[in-house]
């Protein structure tokens, strides 16, 4: 079975990680697996939940609880991609609750839930979880820094036939709270204990206090062509940060947790696709999102934590890729302690404010996968009724209600002008750019 998998996920073979994790879940004990962003743990948890499930038995037979609504989403669509043919759905905040009571009903076998929300449903009587025998915790370190303790602690105290738990980090020395049930786990762990990975060069740039803002226009209009992740501390830096650029017609996005869910999964979407190529964020995305390889990673402020550095670091340099992180540093400011040796200095030459426009348009579609809409009724649309060609359309998301699509940003306006009084699957739909 697992060849038919990896060949619809597009994955040549499982990674020296994912075999290992796979064998020693296979026995049956409590797993520990620890492994940088960007590894491939999804797969390595979702193939052993896969060899336990029960196509003859009914209920929620795993649960994976998750510190964010993207990761949700992300592993979902993984084992939907992986086609098993058993039922996966998730819960988390910002999702409707209707939709939710209606796919409970009939209960996944797999389930993936954000422990508020998944909370919710088991006080209102909607979410059974004593059927379930299988228990993934992924980025549990991140949900206990969110303070998702006492839901985890409430949500797994109703696992009354639970055999088996899983728990995945991409931080050194977790300790486990003795409400998971982990004992005596195996632990599978893949983790350095260098700030950086070989891959990575660590480079600082100079500026005065009051001149920092203006460091980081210096080196996102040289580095213009790369795909760029700005981290700040705070939600209001990152808004400030977007404010300016706004002002100054930077193409960019946003993300942080203060945002509605919509705006979070459109700005997501839109990086993912190449809509955008500079994304202004917090730590909220640094692991545990689905989003592309990133040649450069800016620290605007500087991270708490080694543990901070290091996970938004693992945005970059992944796999066999070469990256670098930049620091915006002060006249006198010193580099963080963990960060060993001299820093190269990266030279900024005059002023130059360039984000520009990239090459692909995100296209909003007012339909989704609960309205019976897929790719191929898309490709069909835009190809055979708005007169694309194949390397004119870009990446395409189906969620539940709506779709986004990449599209030229050269063919949008013909495109929306052949197809706007077109149906999509014999269905009236807005099609519009997404703002």
């Amino acid at each position: 079975m697992i060849p038919q998998i990896l060949k619809k996920l597009n994955i040549d073979a499982l990674n020296d990680m994912q075999q290992l994790a796979l064998k020693t879940a296979e026995q049956g004990k409590d797993m520990v697996l620890l492994s940088p962003t960007g590894s491939g743990k999804t797969l390595a948890f979702l193939l052993p939940v896969l060899s336990n499930l029960n196509p003859t038995k009914e209920g929620v037979q795993c649960l994976v609880i998750v510190p964010s609504r993207e990761l949700a989403i992300q592993i979902e669509s993984v084992f939907r991609q992986m086609g098993t043919g058993f039922k996966v759905n998730c819960c988390y905040g910002g999702h409707k609750v209707q939709t939710e009571r209606n796919n409970l009903d009939q209960a996944p076998a797999v389930l993936i839930g954000t422990p508020g929300r998944l909370t919710h449903h088991i006080r209102k009587r909607t979410l059974d979880l004593s059927t379930a025998t299988m228990l993934v915790l992924d980025e549990f370190d991140k949900a206990l820094e969110f303070g998702f303790q006492k839901d985890m602690e409430f949500i797994i105290a109703k696992m009354t036939s639970l055999q088996q738990r899983i728990l995945t980090s991409a931080t050194q020395g977790l300790a486990i709270p003795s409400f998971t049930g982990i004992v005596e786990p195996t632990y599978v762990n893949y983790l350095t204990t260098q700030a950086a990975p070989p891959k990575l060069t660590i480079k600082a740039v100079r500026s005065n206090a009051q001149d920092k803002f203006d460091a980081l226009l210096k080196l996102i209009g040289k580095k213009a062509q790369q795909s760029i992740l700005v981290f700040c501390n705070h939600r209001e830096a990152v808004d400030r940060i977007s404010e300016i650029l706004t002002n100054r017609d930077l193409s960019h996005d946003v993300f942080h947790g203060g945002l509605e869910q919509d705006d979070r999964s459109k700005a997501l979407v839109k990086f993912r696709n190449g809509s955008h190529k500079l994304l202004i964020t917090t730590d909220l995305a640094s692991r545990g999102l689905d989003i592309p390889e990133i040649e450069c990673v800016i620290h605007y402020q500087l991270p708490a934590s080694e543990n901070a550095f290091i996970h938004r670091n693992g945005r970059t340099a992944r796999m066999h890729a070469e990256g670098v992180a930049y620091l915006i540093l002060g006249e006198n400011e010193t580099p963080p302690a963990y960060i060993k040796g001299e820093l190269e200095i990266e030279a900024l030459e005059a002023l130059t404010e360039s984000a520009p426009a990239t090459d692909w348009v995100t296209l909003y579609i007012s339909a989704g996968k609960k309205d019976k809409i897929n790719k191929v009724d898309i490709v069909g649309l835009f190809l055979q009724k708005g007169g694309l060609a194949k390397e004119e359309l870009g990446l395409i998301e189906v969620q539940d209600f709506s779709s986004f699509v990449a599209v030229k940003r050269t063919k949008v306006n013909e495109l929306l002008t052949l197809i706007s009084t077109e149906k999509l699957k014999k269905k009236t739909v807005k099609i519009e750019i997404a703002r």
